[in-house]
């Protein structure tokens, strides 16, 4: 690149010399040129002191007999020659008009215009992206892969066995068409993959693209997008017939939802540029002239945004949702990405696919380098189960703020606290096993009690939604029963994510989604709509009556009430079970679950403190950060 810029100011320094001769005098002589009248030419011709002379004409030009040169001009005067011969003069005498010039010639006088147009149209292509040249906006920016090295195949797609499933039989049908046609059967023209982000959609294309013997072409919606009108109109046609000279071939659309938005849906009216293109999208896809051979995948997450005419059987036959995996899916993901890293013997994927409800590949694939990271930060040789659990609780809580100065009260108030959750949660039904109770600041949490479900759950009784609230409402409840009333802390609240905005959800779901008051009934009472203008947030009325909300507060505050009140009588009940758990979290830091009840239950100690577990580990590791096979994190 360096190179090519510094070829090209060598020919614009070399444009500019060539434009400034080309506009100079032709007839200009050296700057030493004397300009003699033509009477005190004749006066230095009798002198004898001219030596010799060229006439043009009427120009004449020669050289005196001390060295230096002039020029005159001669009016018409016959007996000028006669003069000069009988002076000694020597004359060279040439005609006016020279003869045509030679192609040479014409070629050296025209060179400078035509560099300046090449220069010019350099630059256009520059300013075009270097492609198609000076009329390239329109073509498509589709990139064609087929190169072998590092390619993804289905092997390295796991958690989204039904979604591997259907695109695995566009596959089969593009090897093996006459399998499906004999019986009928059309080739699907589209299929559209949904999900939310990090799940998998483009890695599943890139799995479609290895395993599929066919052209595949990639290229992002945003692609079309242009500031040039019916620019994205002419792409989509461009694309569509790179894929005909390559039928059968797969087109991938990443994030179409940038070019596929529903026509005419935005305030004050839609975006010209963008429907076009999309009109164009929908003719190429299934007009009057149908494109045979041509199978288009995309993938979005907000699929809600889409234009009706693209969901439509004929296009996008076939909608393929890639969600979050279940718990053998996240297993199936672990042991996809464990591959790369060095693990211990004691690292149990099944543990960790339990302990991630809701993560997505991405989410997975995060945690698994950040234990490598972690791992090589205190020099080891293989990742541990330790370092993986560090790695989730950094990932889902924060790192850790030891750094953070505390009050031994301030530290007494958390434990007591924490001890309050976790001692609710053991003596309550229907909720989740503890796995972790710790009092070391994560993120914004001076503390935190985790609960680890044994198995992935689609819905929650009554029973286990109120029993979700008391333990919510164990730290308050906690720091009231031991320091009373009046030394109750702002823990329990702090909004957004707070035990009491928590409690608070769960009981307005209850009343006005789920139906579970007995006083209003199974049914829905929508709160304050939002809707978006002119970049603002703005609520709408309603759609209830003021007599129905209050009714609605009223049997929200019951739900709150009854679940404080049972919070209460747990610790009131318990009182010395949370004395010793808060006593073992001061002097721990961090428990787990089954140290938390052999604790309570069977009053064993733990053995160590979670500080000298991490010293152990750090003075028995030593290796170098290649040895995990990690990748490093990229720069925030």
């Amino acid at each position: 690149m360096n190179v090519r810029n510094l070829v090209m100011w060598v020919i614009i320094v070399l444009l500019s010399v060539g434009l400034f001769n080309m506009f100079q005098d032709p007839n200009k002589v050296n700057s030493n040129t004397e300009s003699l009248p033509f009477s005190n030419f004749l006066n230095e011709v009798e002198a004898g002191r001219v030596v010799e002379v060229q006439i043009q004409g009427n120009n004449i030009s020669g050289i005196l007999a001390n060295g230096k040169s002039f020029k005159t001009f001669s009016p018409n005067y016959p007996e000028l020659v006669d003069k000069l011969s009988s002076n000694g003069v020597s004359i060279n005498a040439t005609p006016m008009e020279d003869k045509m010039p030679s192609l040479l010639g014409i070629l050296l006088s025209w060179f400078p215009m035509l560099l300046l147009i090449g220069v010019w149209i350099f630059f256009m292509r520059q300013m075009q992206g270097g492609k198609g040249g000076a009329m390239g906006f329109g073509r498509s920016k589709a990139k064609l892969l087929n190169e072998a090295k590092g390619k993804v195949t289905f092997n390295d797609v796991a958690g989204v066995e039904e979604a591997k499933e259907e695109v695995e039989e566009i596959v089969e049908f593009l090897k093996d068409p006459k399998k499906f046609s004999r019986l009928g059967g059309k080739i699907p023209k589209g299929a559209l993959l949904i999900g939310p982000p990090g799940t998998g959609k483009t890695l599943l294309a890139k799995a479609i693209a290895g395993e599929a013997n066919v052209p595949f072409f990639s290229i992002s919606g945003s692609d079309f997008v242009e500031m040039f009108v019916g620019v994205g109109a002419s792409r989509v046609r461009d694309m569509f017939e790179q894929g005909k000279k390559h039928s059968p071939c797969i087109i991938f659309i990443d994030e179409i939802d940038a070019v596929g938005r529903s026509r005419g849906a935005g305030l004050g009216g839609g975006n010209d540029e963008r429907e076009q293109t999309l009109n164009q999208l929908l003719v190429e896809m299934d007009g009057f002239d149908t494109n045979e051979g041509i199978i288009l995948i995309a993938a979005t997450n907000r699929p809600d945004v889409l234009d009706p005419a693209l969901l439509r059987p004929g296009r996008f036959d076939r909608q393929v949702v890639v969600g979050n995996p279940d718990i053998i899916g996240r297993e199936a993901i672990l042991k996809v990405h464990v591959k790369k890293i060095n693990t211990g013997p004691d690292v149990k994927l099944r543990t960790v696919a339990r302990g991630t409800p809701g993560f997505s590949g991405a989410d997975l694939a995060n945690l698994i380098n950040e234990s490598a990271l972690l791992a090589a930060r205190k020099n080891k040789r293989v990742v541990t189960m330790s370092d993986i659990e560090e790695a989730k609780d950094k990932v889902m809580m924060g790192a850790e703020r030891r750094s953070m100065v505390m009050s031994e009260d301030e530290k007494k108030l958390t434990a007591y606290h924490e001890g309050g959750h976790a001692i609710v949660a053991l003596n309550v039904q229907s909720t989740d096993p503890i796995h972790k109770a710790t009092i070391i600041p994560r993120g914004r949490a001076l503390g935190m009690v985790m609960q680890l479900p044994e198995r992935d759950k689609h819905g929650h009784s009554i029973k286990e939604l109120k029993s979700r609230m008391a333990i919510c409402f164990g730290g308050r409840v906690a720091e009231e029963v031991i320091f009373g009333k009046d030394n109750i802390s702002t823990g329990a609240g702090g909004g957004q994510g707070s035990d009491i905005n928590q409690a608070t959800k769960i009981a307005k779901a209850m009343v006005m989604k789920y139906g579970m008051s007995e006083e209003l009934g199974p049914v829905e009472y929508g709160e304050n709509e939002q809707e978006v203008f002119l970049g603002r947030s703005v609520a709408t009325q309603q759609n209830m009556s003021e007599e129905m909300a209050r009714k609605v507060d009223l049997e929200v505050r019951k739900l709150i009430d009854e679940a404080y009140k049972k919070a209460t009588k747990v610790l009131t009940e318990k009182k010395g079970d949370l004395e010793k758990l808060a006593k073992a979290l001061l002097e721990y830091e961090t428990l787990s679950g089954d140290e938390i009840r052999d604790l309570i239950l069977k009053n064993i100690k733990p053995t160590r403190s979670f500080k000298e577990e991490e010293n152990d580990n750090d003075k028995s590791s030593s290796s170098a950060l290649g040895s995990l096979g990690l990748k490093p994190k990229p720069a925030i």
